[in-house]
């Protein structure tokens, strides 16, 4: 996420030279590609997470600093 960000809700996932977009609301791909395997990795992540990716959403809106959120072990 970037303090710098547009509707909707979204957060970056990046993959060696690739990167996709991901809508928070409803964990879809809204720009870009990954590898299907990263997909599924992200999204089980994601779902997870979602609340806190919201709250990282509405902090970046505010340009407050962002939360840590811990990775997919």
């Amino acid at each position: 996420m970037y303090h710098k960000e547009h509707p909707p809700p979204h957060f970056h996932a990046k993959y060696g030279n690739e990167t996709a977009v991901f809508s928070i609301q409803d964990l879809r791909i809204i720009e870009g590609a990954l590898p299907r395997r990263v997909v599924s990795l992200v999204l089980e992540w994601a779902f997870d997470h979602r609340e806190e990716l919201m709250k990282n959403w509405q902090l970046a809106a505010a340009k407050k600093p962002l939360h840590k959120i811990e990775p997919l072990v």
